[in-house]
């Protein structure tokens, strides 16, 4: 029984779907491309609050936010990094199949998918939690009728 699963184990692995997982690595990037750029456009919008802001309490929060932000711009350029290369070792066992290092691909992209599953959780928190104190700081300051004012 187990030579038989032992047997199942090593086809998966040498005819296992590598053309598939290098097309999902692609998908990855460019969900993450996606995800790196949305962040730029919040550091933005906080950026653009920031000057306005009087209190210290506010401030200690865009602060806050501020330093999430930039540790998920990091962890975005390492996953990215990190996938590029994985990507890569995917198209080497598509063009030449290594037992060996199919095992430890196949673990390394498990690895990784739980990686952006962290990531993206972390993200949507982050960015939910952008959205909410800016409009806290906005009405906390009094922002909405002094941007209304500088309109006119």
């Amino acid at each position: 029984m187990i030579d038989k699963k032992h047997n199942q184990e090593l086809d998966f692995l040498k005819d296992g779907p590598w053309d598939e997982l290098y097309v999902l690595t692609g998908h990855w990037i460019s969900d993450l491309e996606f995800y790196r750029d949305d962040l730029r456009f919040l550091h933005h919008l906080i950026d653009k609050y920031l000057m306005w802001i009087s209190k210290s309490e506010n401030l200690d929060m865009v602060n806050k936010l501020k330093n999430g932000l930039f540790d998920l711009g990091v962890n975005v350029r390492d996953l990215l990094e990190k996938i590029g290369k994985h990507r890569i070792q995917l198209g080497q066992i598509v063009e030449n199949f290594n037992k060996a290092d199919a095992s430890i691909i196949r673990t390394e992209h498990e690895h990784l998918e739980e990686e952006i599953t962290l990531f993206v959780k972390s993200f949507r928190n982050n960015r939910k939690e952008v959205f909410t104190i800016t409009e806290y700081v906005i009405d906390s300051e009094k922002l909405a009728t002094v941007m209304d004012a500088l309109k006119l």
